[in-house]
């Protein structure tokens, strides 16, 4: 279906002849060594790219599906079996960079499309070992475990059978005795399942440190790293980072917390209690999911006309499934389909102020894959890096500040507030993550209590005023597995914490200079993946975060915004 009239719900989705696709494959890897001119050359890398698109798409349809209704047996298989067919396709996949590497038109290529093309490329060949096949497909197995186990969850609770997400929402109840037994449901739900949760990590380390070691290092970090599309910085960098939010954003944190809990009646902090900002309740949307979806639309016209294009895109082509109902995964993501340039924005709305979240983290994925898709020349820079993609999502949340009220009427402020705060009180939490996987990963030794252990060590390090009553499994260290990004996107989730960076960056540019900062994002946006990292930063005049006093520079004007909100509040 290629005509403008299309919607997601009606794409036809045929499972790919995989085999046929290694075929043609192979066939233009020929093409390609016996090219005779850069037009030929050209010609094949168009006919790879409409080949590559429509896999792309096909897998998306397939994986979208699965995750609207995890109880769906059909898309349940195709998922899985395009999971385990997947990473058959890099040999072939490798054959034919390789031929574009020993290509006499490399030069040529490199002119057009600019140097990451080929850093992209020889990236992809390092991280690559055919012994790795078989765990990859191992891995995806454990992955699609631990989602299931996930996607399971009903809790019992207030009458109502609720989900992960669901169960949240009464996190923000203004009675204490609700948040704490809304607490401790969900806390039963991951010790229940502990045991389970710690043989699929144990797997997992014991996977991909094997992946790590058939290329030649002592661990899984350093493919890692490549996974992540990290060409100009590694662990020192990250380290580096870490020990500047140690240093400056927990003390920072730690005056917000005490803050709080004053105004909560508290002298300690507790687990239940950090969501509830206000002792009068936090904002809450101003109408249901309906509401919150055309108050986007509205917004994001007023924006920008790049916005409105692009929001009328997403929901003409219904592009978005947002609404919580059962048996649906508890994630959100943006992902694609490239060969029809639109964007897949899914969550689960649970009327708080994460359904704002959504519509302007997620829709800020889903607007740079729109603008690099329009942008770009080739499909390989449709996605940027990981760790600059964050940046998108995350400013967007910024620039939508100015219209809360469309969607929190009175409670605006509140809804800024809150959503400030935790902006910065989540980079603490955040790089304890990155640091637990890379304790994990090194030390592959330590038993599953002790990986557990060494999470609480580390709560105690980036979140000293976290408190726990009557709950002993959250009190030794068992938070870290509700975190789904380290058992299904290893390393990927230090990249919030860096991008946070330039979010704060992003808002303070924009009161000082909104057209420049908007004009900034913009670049960012459209430049896609055809610069690395920090070269993506220096063109969008963004401050390089491992840089010693960066965490201090980008995070300084939003503090002092909300410790003086903090004192007027009282």
């Amino acid at each position: 279906m290629t005509d403008n009239k299309w919607t997601f719900p009606e794409l036809e989705y045929v499972r790919p002849d995989v085999d046929a696709v290694k075929e043609k494959i192979a066939a233009l890897t020929e093409k390609v060594r016996r090219a005779e001119s850069f037009d030929v050359i050209l010609a094949v890398l168009k006919e790879k790219e409409e080949l590559a698109g429509g896999l792309y798409s096909t897998f998306t349809i397939a994986m979208v599906r699965h995750t609207i209704d995890t109880s769906d047996e059909f898309y349940e298989k195709e998922n899985a079996f395009l999971n385990q067919a997947a990473p058959t396709l890099a040999p072939y996949e490798i054959a034919f960079s390789d031929a574009l590497l020993e290509s006499p038109y490399k030069k040529d290529i490199e002119e057009k499309y600019g140097k990451q093309y080929f850093t992209d490329i020889e990236l992809r060949k390092k991280a690559f070992c055919e012994e790795n096949i078989p765990l990859q497909q191992e891995e995806a197995l454990l992955c699609d475990e631990y989602q299931k186990i996930i996607a399971s969850c009903e809790i019992n609770y207030d009458g109502k059978k609720l989900n992960l997400y669901g169960i949240q929402k009464y996190f923000e109840s203004t009675d204490p005795v609700i948040r704490a037994e809304a607490w401790k449901k969900y806390s039963e739900f991951y010790e229940k399942n502990e045991r389970r949760f710690e043989e699929i990590w144990d797997a997992l380390i014991k996977n991909r440190n094997a992946q790590g070691r058939n290329l030649g290092y002592e661990n899984y970090l350093p493919l890692g790293y490549m996974n992540q599309g990290r060409t100009d910085y590694g662990p020192e960098e990250v380290e580096s980072f870490r020990k500047q939010v140690e240093e400056y954003l927990v003390p920072v944190c730690s005056k917000l917390y005490e803050a709080q809990a004053k105004r909560l009646g508290s002298s300690i902090m507790m687990a239940y209690d950090e969501k509830m900002v206000f002792p009068d309740g936090n904002a809450e949307p101003a109408g249901d999911d309906d509401f919150m979806m055309g108050k986007a639309r509205e917004m994001y016209h007023e924006m920008s006309p790049e916005t409105g294009e692009f929001i009328d895109f997403m929901m003409d082509h219904q592009l978005l499934d947002l609404k919580n109902k059962p048996k649906k995964a508890s994630t959100g993501y943006m992902t694609a389909l490239p060969d029809l340039k639109a964007p897949f924005v899914f969550s689960c709305f649970n009327h708080t102020i994460f359904d704002m979240q959504v519509l302007s983290h997620e829709l800020g994925h889903a607007f740079a894959g729109y603008e690099a898709m329009r942008h770009q020349p080739i499909m390989e820079y449709y996605e940027e890096s990981t760790d600059i993609a964050e940046i998108h999502s995350m400013s967007m949340e910024q620039f939508a500040y100015p219209y809360a009220e469309k969607f929190f009427g009175d409670q605006a402020e509140k809804y800024r507030f809150q959503h400030l705060q935790e902006a910065l009180t989540f980079v603490p939490f955040g790089t304890a993550v990155d640091e637990f996987q890379h304790i994990c990963y090194s030390k592959p030794g330590l038993t599953p209590k002790e990986r557990t252990y060494e999470w609480h060590k580390l709560e105690q390090k980036y979140m000293p005023w976290r408190h726990y009553e009557n709950d002993p499994f959250m009190e030794r260290g068992g938070y870290w597995y509700h975190k789904i990004h380290i058992f299904l996107y290893p390393m990927y989730y230090i990249n919030y914490c860096l991008t946070t960076m330039g979010a704060m960056e992003f808002k303070k540019k924009a009161a000082e200079d909104h057209e420049n900062a908007w004009k900034d994002y913009l670049n960012l946006c459209q430049v896609g993946g055809s610069r690395s990292y920090l070269e993506t930063l220096a063109f969008a005049n963004v401050s390089n975060p491992f840089k010693e006093g960066t965490v201090e520079k980008a995070c300084s004007y939003a503090a002092e915004i909300l410790l003086k909100q903090c004192a007027e509040i009282g």
